[in-house]
């Protein structure tokens, strides 16, 4: 299972023509906006948490930063003309840290029909089968991210910006993200009490093997839209201390 995503980007005319500064800091961190919805009066049936961005740190790598969407929205410029010159660098100072964006990270529904696979056909360099993933999203995943699109976009109305993009299609799945691109992926080998229907117990032990333990991602039985991380690292401490106290006993 993974996350499902989308992003909203929006310039916001009060932050144009900031006055220059350096607010680079620790990298890597994000904030956080929490679930705040009642899933029983809408179409979906998990929530999402919003990540924000923007600012005026250093720029990322790239050609031309979007200046010409940004030309094309407020200055009525001809469409896809950047400029050059002197006129390019007053156009990026007047646009810098006027960006704000919204990431959203929904939880997906567990289905039988996601599953993973010993592929029939396709090897490794070793020659060594690798996993097939089925994967599809859902009604459930599109409404969520539709929901997700329609409020990004109202914050950024609200803030007296303009989206730098379309509102993306139902046939385009609302601006979705592919399965496993959020690199959230957890589960497959799930935990349970019924050996028929999971593979591991709750100390993530195989119910078939008695020293085969899985202590990473994979005993999730629903991927929550947060980052996995801590959640493992709770897990494989619980089946340390399991596997200690075990063979202390000798069963193990």
């Amino acid at each position: 299972m993974d996350s499902t995503g989308t992003d909203v980007a929006g310039v916001i005319p009060d932050l144009m023509d900031s006055p220059a500064h350096n607010e680079d800091g620790t990298g890597g961190m994000h904030m956080y906006i929490p679930w705040w919805g009642d899933n029983s009066k809408l179409d979906f049936a998990r929530g999402y948490h919003v990540e924000l961005w923007g600012g005026r740190g250093m720029p990322s790598y790239g050609f031309m930063g979007g200046i010409q969407n940004y030309n094309d929205l407020f200055l009525n410029r001809p469409k896809g003309g950047g400029g050059y010159g002197k006129q390019l660098k007053e156009d990026y100072r007047h646009y810098y840290g006027s960006i704000v964006g919204l990431s959203g990270r929904g939880e997906s529904i567990a289905y039988k029909d996601n599953y993973c696979e010993i592929d029939p056909d396709v090897v490794d360099e070793w020659g060594i089968p690798v996993l097939k993933f089925n994967y599809n999203w859902t009604d459930q995943e599109y409404n969520q991210v539709k929901h997700m699109q329609e409020s990004f976009r109202s914050i950024i109305d609200e803030m007296g910006g303009t989206p730098l993009w379309d509102m993306p299609s139902k046939e385009d799945g609302y601006g979705i993200t592919n399965p496993g691109q959020i690199i959230h992926e957890v589960g497959t080998t799930r935990m349970g009490k019924d050996p028929d229907t999971s593979v591991l117990n709750e100390y993530c032990q195989s119910h078939d093997v008695d020293n085969l333990f899985v202590a990473d991602g994979g005993p999730f039985v629903s991927q929550p839209h947060k980052n996995p991380t801590w959640t493992i690292l709770a897990l494989s401490m619980r089946t340390s201390e399991y596997i200690t106290d075990q063979m202390n006993k000798g069963n193990l």
